[in-house]
């Protein structure tokens, strides 16, 4: 249950913080007090949007706090599912900046708003004219049939299948669709891939042919300046290599007489024994070279087809070709294997398909099972809360597979003798919605352990007599649940065990809400006024002391 709740610098909230009973808690005062604006704030910590328009002080950040006793609830192993820390003291924390950046904590552990929506979800609950609104929507009254079955795990399990279901049906559609365009592709794709192999393409080609042929085609030009150099450097009478043994048998007369000079023999022999190594390789070469016409032919038509290749499929090199022909192969492949993996793709998309009607029927039956037993506890409740002729039925169709099952439910209703149960948008009245939604929520919060309730005049439409059922009935709900109700009417404020008052305190310059805990004299002055106005009579005083004693 809420302890504690610290709200700054939020809207017209400055600072406000309150410590509810762990019962029936009700918030009065007048509209535009700001009781709305503190469920805004409370939002903020089940990971509603931020927005820094909101910030009371735009150059301070806004903090909004809430501390929560869950000892009774055995919430450790959903702490454990995100690491984070568990406390029987759980405290949520959302922190807006000045510039609009947002951070959430749990625990003072920083955590992302889908976790703090998961924690804050299973701490409380809070219920919102706009949730009356959704009342009417088929996906909300599903969620209640799913409460009220504890269908969680059967829904869970399903939508797992129904997301591998679609994994699957996309695969197989994905295959049918490459299966006809390869097909038609196939026999272009052969040819394509009969022209590369048939090539017998081999990496570097290119550039080696493209080297050997302008060797080839200056064959005897380079033998001539071959034959010129080695004649020079080493067969001629007066050859290098000839004068350079000269030299060095000079040198090697000299050597002896200082270390320079036996220094710069040795590098000199170095010099001469590479010029000899440069005269052999020369010679090598010399004799690999010859005029071959047949070859020069052989090796221009292989760069032929290379550069045809190249150009008819604008790539530019031999290693890209290879590459083509690597993934035409594949398609090739793909395209003989094709059959198979169709077939492969459509048993899983049918099995899973099976199988997802069998957890979709499952389901189904689940919830077909709770609809007499919901009727009757709502039917019973509604005639309790006024609406004696009340008749409520849950009308139910079975549509196609989708993300919540193959059921289209529709809750019917009539207040009317004689009136058939039709669809409550087109029935209700703006009483009967909130007497149809409090009914809803009091037999939600029978079938759940959560700790904390909160109502926001979810009495509206309603007065009298049946406002006291509905007072007495939120204090039933408030033995099992701490109940946070917002109300104008007197009835629900005289059965709480705590009354906290809204108001705008406009004592600075600028207007703040406020909210305090009204003492036992200042309830009854706050019921009055919500009898008989600002100014109540002794009356209405009296009327107030016996609803707080009844």
């Amino acid at each position: 249950m809420l302890t504690h709740l610290i709200i700054k610098n939020y809207a017209l909230i400055k600072h406000l913080e309150l410590s509810p009973s762990a019962n029936l808690n009700v918030i009065t005062g007048e509209t535009g007090a700001g009781k709305s604006i503190m469920l805004g704030a409370i939002g903020l910590l089940l990971g509603n949007r931020a927005d820094s328009k909101t910030l009371w002080n735009e150059e301070e950040k806004c903090i909004t706090e809430a501390t929560f006793n869950v000892a009774a609830y055995k919430l450790n192993e959903l702490f454990d599912e995100d690491n984070l820390d568990y406390s029987d003291l759980t405290t949520l924390r959302r922190e807006i900046s000045p510039g609009g950046k947002s951070r959430a904590f749990i625990n003072d552990t920083p955590v992302t708003l889908d976790v703090m929506r998961k924690i804050g979800s299973r701490l409380m609950d809070i219920h919102s004219q706009h949730e009356t609104l959704e009342l009417a929507t088929k996906s909300f009254q599903l969620n209640v049939i799913d409460s009220y079955a504890d269908n969680s795990a059967l829904k869970n399990n399903y939508q797992q299948v129904w997301k591998k279901f679609l994994d699957a049906q996309a695969k197989y559609d994905a295959l049918l669709k490459e299966s006809d365009t390869l097909k038609k592709e196939s026999d272009f794709v052969q040819f394509q891939l009969d022209e590369l192999s048939k090539a017998n393409l081999q990496e570097g080609e290119l550039e080696q042919l493209e080297s050997s042929l302008k060797i080839m085609e200056h064959a005897e030009e380079i033998k001539s300046h071959f034959h010129s150099i080695i004649d020079q450097l080493g067969r001629a009478d007066f050859s290098v290599s000839s004068i350079l043994s000269t030299i060095r048998g000079q040198f090697q007369q000299i050597a002896t007489y200082s270390s320079s000079y036996e220094h710069l023999l040795q590098r000199y022999e170095s010099a001469r024994i590479e010029l000899n190594d440069i005269l052999q390789e020369l010679e090598t070469e010399e004799e690999k070279i010859e005029f071959d016409p047949e070859l020069t032919e052989q090796t221009k038509d292989r760069l032929g087809l290379l550069y045809q290749l190249l150009q008819k499929h604008r790539l530019k090199q031999v290693s890209e070709l290879i590459e083509l022909r690597n993934e035409l192969q594949q398609k090739a492949d793909k395209t003989l294997n094709l059959d198979h993996l169709v077939n492969s793709a459509k048993q899983t998309r049918d099995e899973l398909e099976k199988a997802l009607q069998e957890t979709a029927k499952r389901l189904s039956e689940s919830r077909k099972n709770i609809f007499n037993p919901l009727s009757s506890h709502l039917i019973t409740l509604l005639k309790e809360l006024g609406i004696a002729e009340a008749q409520l039925a849950i009308g139910h169709t079975i549509v196609s597979p989708n993300l919540t099952g193959i059921d289209s439910i529709e809750i019917l209703f009539s207040a009317n003798k004689g009136v058939s149960p039709k669809p409550l948008a087109q029935v209700a009245s703006g009483g009967e919605f909130s007497r149809v939604m409090f009914s809803i929520k009091y037999v939600m919060a029978e079938k759940t352990a959560l700790p904390t309730l909160i109502l926001d005049e979810i009495d509206s439409g309603i007065s009298g007599e049946i406002a006291i059922r509905l007072g007495n009935r939120m204090k039933e709900m408030a033995q099992r649940h701490q109940l946070i109700s917002i109300s104008h009417l007197p009835q629900i404020a005289s059965r709480a065990d705590a009354h906290f008052y809204v108001f705008k305190d406009n004592s600075a310059s600028r207007t703040m809400t406020a909210i305090k805990k009204l003492s036992e004299e200042e309830r009854i002055q706050e019921i009055a006024q919500m009898i008989g106005g600002a100014t109540p009579s002794e009356k209405a005083k009296e009327s107030a002391r016996e609803m707080l004693l009844s």
